[in-house]
């Protein structure tokens, strides 16, 4: 068997491909071996002797599986949990996920005028103090306090 990585060398420079992916026939090895030039290789691989392999990818099916089960609620035990409460759930996200829908409700409370702008700076300032849980406490605390009416 003749050392073909020259040949092999050369002929992933003009497949741009790497060594590793260059085929070559195993019954036409001599006829390879006799290719010295660039244009010798050009021409086996127009002829079909040289070929690059093609390119092997890595599979996502078990990833895919994986997202698909996670989805459903699954894999998220205690056994999977990598990473503190904190970095799987930020404080400040947390809090931005609070706090943005109670001052939205105040906004529209303000707006609608069901509640005068002390009130509305009373009820801001303990928001922005984690009073407040959601939306429905909020407004909770204002029938209880008797700043709101309430609807039903």
């Amino acid at each position: 068997m003749a050392d073909l990585s020259n040949q092999k060398r050369l002929a992933a420079e003009i497949l741009k491909c790497g060594i590793h992916r260059v085929w070559i026939d195993p019954e036409k090895e001599d006829d390879v071996a006799e290719c010295i030039t660039r244009s010798d290789i050009r021409t086996a691989i127009a002829s079909g002797t040289i070929k690059a392999k093609p390119k092997e990818g890595t599979s996502r099916g078990r990833i895919r599986h994986a997202q698909a089960q996670k989805a459903k609620g699954k894999k998220k035990g205690p056994g999977s949990t990598k990473g503190t409460h904190n970095a799987r759930a930020p404080h400040k996200k947390v809090w931005i996920q609070t706090i943005r829908p109670i001052r939205d409700e105040l906004k529209q409370l303000r707006a609608d005028g069901k509640i005068t702008p002390s009130v509305y700076r009373l009820y801001y300032r303990r928001a922005k103090g984690g009073v407040y849980t959601s939306r429905r406490n909020l407004r909770q605390h204002m029938v209880i306090d008797g700043n709101l009416k309430e609807e039903n």
